[in-house]
């Protein structure tokens, strides 16, 4: 009991924190979005490589042959070099929809994320949805054409994240690397343009870290810690609580980015606009109710079979390490996809 408190407590916040990243972000003004990209990328990977370190000096050597392994097949990296532009393009479009005014529609596109995901598995893996699933997609497409009208325009800051989102989700899905030593071999690719870029931004006098004082420059260095420590919140609950759990919690941080949006930046939100998000939380609610339904439904079948099952030797078990089961992309400020909310093949 006490570790699921514990991983309930580690879930909720790792959501709180990305749910305010739009407040951090806006706090990196006047950084333009691809010199705040280029920053984040060199950071973060600055940052895991050193937890890395301090994992493999605290439980062995193990990491360090993941990593090896990894680097190591060429179709493995090639996976991750498509992972790694996915997930700078979701980064770069989530802190452009910040500092453009669009947070409210940056946290739809995290709303949605769970229907794109279901219709990739359908389109891509040729998996099967189930009726309640279905509907949810239906009601989601409505939804999208309804704010379609309102904003004069197609949602795009919305719809680049979701299907970055949901694209790199499926190459890591592909891939199956250890989400820390994943998200290091990522960003590490990425290194090189986003240093040559700041080379470059610096060159032409137009850099904004070391300009606009200490306090900036530190806010921008440290975007690297902030993309980090919510991943490992993440990955310390998903080790306590189960997965379906995580699938409804995800649901903190798009709704956190939409009151900051409304109520914190005076994002405006008409009517139409308003109807647009009900839907798009009606889609949920179904989604989610069908998620759950079909995951009891799972339980009590194997609790029948292993009741007509005579009883086996108790058998020791070593948990999953955490950060093998983290999803990297959730340190975009992404929704989780979990067992739950995954489509069910038939």
């Amino acid at each position: 009991m006490a570790q699921a408190r514990r991983g309930y407590g580690y879930g909720v916040a790792a959501y709180l924190l990305w749910g305010v990243f739009p407040v951090y972000f806006k706090l990196l003004l006047p950084a333009e979005p691809l010199e705040i990209l280029a920053h984040r990328v060199i950071w973060s990977a600055v940052f895991v490589a050193l937890l890395l370190g301090a994992a493999r000096w605290l439980r062995g050597a193990h990491r360090a042959g993941n990593l090896r392994r990894l680097v190591r097949r060429p179709r493995t990296l090639l996976g991750m070099g498509a992972g790694a532009v996915l997930i700078a393009a979701n980064w770069g479009t989530f802190i452009y929809g910040v500092n453009s005014d669009r947070v409210v529609e940056a946290s739809l596109g995290y709303f949605v994320t769970p229907l794109v995901t279901m219709l990739l598995g359908v389109l891509v893996l040729r998996e099967r949805l189930r009726a309640g699933q279905w509907l949810a997609v239906g009601i989601g497409a409505v939804a999208v054409s309804v704010l379609a009208v309102d904003y004069g325009r197609l949602p795009y800051v919305a719809l680049g994240l979701a299907g970055s989102f949901g694209l790199y989700g499926l190459v890591k899905k592909t891939v199956g690397a250890p989400a820390m030593e994943g998200l290091l071999v990522e960003t590490a690719l990425l290194c090189v343009p986003a240093a040559g870029y700041l080379w470059w931004l610096t060159a032409q006098g137009a850099a904004s870290v070391g300009t606009a004082g200490v306090a900036h420059t530190g806010l921008v260095l440290g975007v690297g810690a902030v993309t980090a420590v919510p991943l490992l919140l993440f990955a310390a609950a998903a080790n306590r609580i189960p997965l379906s759990a995580m699938g409804i919690l995800q649901y903190l941080a798009p709704t956190l980015q939409f009151l900051l949006g409304v109520f914190g930046f005076g994002e405006p939100m008409p009517p139409a606009r308003l109807a647009g998000f009900t839907l798009v939380w009606l889609a949920l609610v179904i989604f989610s109710g069908d998620a759950l339904r079909h995951v009891r439904t799972a339980r009590l079948a194997r609790g029948q079979v292993a009741a007509t099952e005579p009883a086996a030797a108790p058998d020791a078990t070593v948990a999953p390490d955490a950060a093998t089961i983290a999803p990297d992309a959730a340190a975009a400020g992404g929704a989780a996809v979990t067992d739950a909310a995954r489509p069910a093949r038939r």
